[in-house]
């Protein structure tokens, strides 16, 4: 449950504090009144949660193990390292939670047709595989650049009957693939259904999302308490849109001697400009109809993020995120592009497990951070997904040490 101080719906404008809400076109207003019709309607359905929790145990492969890292935990000589291993998910991320969650509802709405966006490709996978098990039509956009670095999970996303458009414009990568998929589904919300891959966008989305993913950290509290007899001492997740994050964080809210980080990417350095830490760096504003933290230049208009991580390069944060910012429940950190490879390498040849880029940028703060903590303390990280489809892109970054 979340904190008294921290909303657990939104308000009746579709915002968590002075973030979020609905900054969309008129035409698409009915959409997403009828979508959050339908998700008002099964949060009180058991029938659909059962369903729901079905499937992450049967096809999922729930729950996700929560593992000791001793080999790095020796290493750093400080608090004892526990990774929630969200890339051994069905897909091989988090991100299967919410396109599972999302499939069911589509279907309970009728929709024969999904479209998504997509980044580093995970959860256009994860969207092509609940398509493909449910007999819905798909179509993925992804920005061209992110294509080219992630060409692994395009023949994946292909393989699965997902038709993947191309984005060639602005810079090609995350922030573009979503305005498409916004345009495709203002001209046909009659019969689609706009699958959004993480905790942003209008209302009800961000929540929505949440509500999917904070089986996340539900999982975590019961398995920490049954290993360790207690609850963490800090915990630890990376940060784009922000979905794994949210999910991991959620169910600890309530927990103020629980310290929460969230990990943004420092790209080449804040003072480079050539980054995607949207909390650290940016300021309030809107995009894709949400009001939160984005990387805005003077005038007020939105700046192109870099990331190594392709599902990392967003230039803005989730609405829930900007408010426990704001009221200093998370404490919000930058790691650099090669500080994240170097955890890459890290983990890979300590502990045999490859993590995506996206949570290696986690890792690269834990290497900062648990030797500054006592061996008796406990810190948690969530492992949002693995590294095999990152291979390439840490391939041509170079030599890094681990």
């Amino acid at each position: 449950m979340p904190s008294a101080r921290h909303p657990a719906i939104p308000d009746s404008l579709g915002q968590f504090g002075p973030y979020g809400g609905r900054y969309m076109p008129e035409t698409l207003i009915p959409a997403l009144d009828e979508l959050e019709r339908g998700f008002r309607a099964l949060l009180e359905d058991e029938g659909f949660w059962s369903a729901f929790r079905g499937m992450l145990a049967d096809y999922v492969g729930r729950p996700s193990p929560l593992f000791l890292a001793r080999g790095i935990t020796e290493e750093l000589g400080g608090a004892q390292i526990y990774l929630k291993r969200e890339d051994l998910n069905h897909t091989g991320a988090h991100k299967i939670n919410n396109c599972l969650g999302q499939a069911l509802l589509a279907r309970r709405m009728g929709k024969r047709r999904v479209v998504a966006e997509t980044g580093a490709g995970q959860h256009g996978v994860a969207t092509a595989t609940v398509c493909a098990q449910h007999g819905l039509e798909c179509v993925v956009y992804m920005g061209a650049q992110d294509m080219a670095r992630q060409s692994v999970n395009v023949r994946r996303m292909r393989m699965l009957g997902a038709e993947v458009r191309a984005v060639s414009a602005g810079s090609a990568t995350l922030k573009d693939a979503m305005n498409e998929a916004l345009r495709d589904w203002i001209a046909n919300s009659a019969d689609t259904y706009y699958l959004l891959g993480t905790c942003a966008g209008p209302h009800p989305y961000p929540w929505l999302v949440r509500e999917f993913q904070k089986v996340i950290g539900e999982e975590t509290r019961q398995q920490i308490l049954a290993r360790t007899g207690r609850m963490p001492d800090a915990m630890v997740a990376c940060v784009g849109g922000g979905s794994n994050a949210l999910g991991f964080f959620y169910p600890f809210l309530d927990l103020a001697d629980v310290r929460l980080y969230g990990v943004e990417a420092g790209g080449l350095g804040l003072a480079s400009g050539a980054h995607a830490a949207s909390i650290t760096a940016g300021r309030a504003g809107v995009l894709h109809g949400c009001r939160s933290y984005y990387l805005q230049d003077e005038d007020g208009q939105i700046i192109d993020a870099h990331s190594v991580s392709a599902g990392l390069d967003y230039p803005g944060v989730g609405p829930e995120h900007a408010l426990l910012h704001d009221r200093g429940r998370v404490e919000y950190v930058s790691v650099t592009d090669a500080q994240a490879v170097s955890a890459f390498h890290w983990l890979t040849r300590r502990e045999g497990i490859m993590p995506a880029l996206e949570s290696a940028h986690a890792l690269a703060f834990v290497r900062e951070l648990a030797p500054r903590m006592g061996r008796d303390r406990i810190l948690a990280v969530c492992l949002s997904g693995r590294g095999d489809k990152d291979m390439d892109t840490v391939a041509q970054f170079g030599e890094v040490a681990a």
